[in-house]
């Protein structure tokens, strides 16, 4: 039976175990099969296939073989980074974590699932085992896939010290991944998008730049690309003014977005409180997407995450701006095989148009608009 017909299979199971769960559950054993070189053969040799040399791209100087990566949230704590490599992802962002030893996140029930609509519901919160225990499990990892950190900051700590807050989270996985990921867009931590203003984000992303440069020089090693990722719910007049403020300061890229608050045209309502990811995100992201393309013109590249359920959603997202793309939702309802899914199709679409390689199919539609 083929893989994605037996997920079909299991996914009522699956689907009828509550939703953290089932996501500990599916996570413990992607963990396993990323500690067995037996079984991590196995899957290697049913999901992955050798890169399309067309999806083939170098991004804030960092060289992908394709642009399909998972997004931050499926695996805070980088338990299975080299599972998901044999999976077939270009690349994996970890996180978010906190500082030290991390944090509990909030009380449960805080995850749920909306199944006619494709998506999820989520107030976890950060919840992580910290900084320190993700740099141990980076340095043990086999694969070389490129692997981004996501940071953030701790629910106790005061907004005027959040900066010291993402600095110290920063410190211990930086000399371990391949580029820093700014988190101030989680609606599940009080006040932590009040970070998103320019008058909040200059001083913030002003000092871990400063941090990046003086751990480069520290390891001799070439500066992280940092990037800052930023919410949906956002006004296209704000997306314009951190644009502006990302190209000011230097930034190496923009990751849009992360989820919402947003509730219209759900056919069910939530039943949590907390950011909606998966389908229902799929026309706010692409177009922050395009808002953040006109604005940088192309000299900031932007990572497109949010309701990419299909390969015409990613060559969509590709098309408006995007460099870069990640899942997370649709990997949920999708499987293991949708990565090379995603893939293939993104493949087959820039063939049909006459594209060499997928920098060349990047922001086409903006520059038409």
């Amino acid at each position: 039976m083929a893989a994605d017909a037996l997920y079909k299979l299991l996914r009522p199971a699956v689907f009828g175990l509550p939703a953290e769960r089932a996501h500990d559950l599916a996570l413990t054993m992607a963990e396993r099969v990323a500690r067995s070189p037996m079984l991590l053969k196995a899957v290697t040799a049913r999901f992955f296939e050798p890169p399309d040399p067309v999806l083939a791209t170098t991004v804030f100087g960092l060289a992908f073989d394709n642009p399909v990566g998972l997004a931050a949230g499926l695996d805070k704590n980088g338990v299975a980074i080299d599972f998901w490599a044999a999976l077939g992802f270009g690349f994996v962002e970890v996180g978010t974590v906190t500082p030290g030893q991390g944090q509990p996140g909030n009380d449960k029930p805080r995850m749920a699932r909306l199944v006619r609509d494709r998506a999820i519901v989520n107030r976890m919160g950060f919840n992580n085992r910290g900084a320190d225990a993700l740099a141990q499990r980076l340095a043990a990892r086999k694969s070389k896939v490129i692997v981004g950190g996501n940071i953030g900051k701790a629910k106790v700590t005061a907004l005027e010290h959040a900066a010291g807050d993402y600095e110290r989270a920063m410190l211990p996985i930086w000399p371990l991944v391949d580029y820093i990921a700014v988190n101030v867009s989680s609606p599940n931590t009080p006040g932590l998008r009040s970070l998103q203003t320019v008058e909040a984000l200059r001083p913030l992303l002003t000092r871990i730049l400063a941090t990046d440069r003086d751990q480069a020089e520290r390891y001799g090693k070439p500066s992280r690309p940092i990037l800052l990722k930023l919410a949906p719910d956002l006004h296209d007049a704000d997306l314009e003014a951190i644009a502006a403020l990302a190209l000011e300061l230097g930034l190496a890229g923009l990751i849009a977005t992360n989820t919402t608050l947003d509730r219209s045209g759900l056919s069910t309502p939530a039943p949590i409180e907390g950011g909606l990811s998966g389908a229902p995100l799929t026309a706010r992201a692409l177009a922050c997407t395009r808002v953040l393309r006109r604005v940088t013109e192309g000299r900031i590249p932007i990572i497109g995450v949010g309701g990419i359920h299909t390969a015409e959603h990613a060559y969509q997202r590709v098309r408006a701006g995007a460099s870069l793309l990640q899942v997370y939702t649709s990997f949920v309802y999708e499987g293991p095989t949708l990565a090379g899914t995603l893939e293939k199709g993104l493949a087959s679409f820039l063939r049909r148009d006459g594209f060499h390689s997928i920098s060349e199919a990047v922001g086409v539609d903006a520059a038409r608009s």
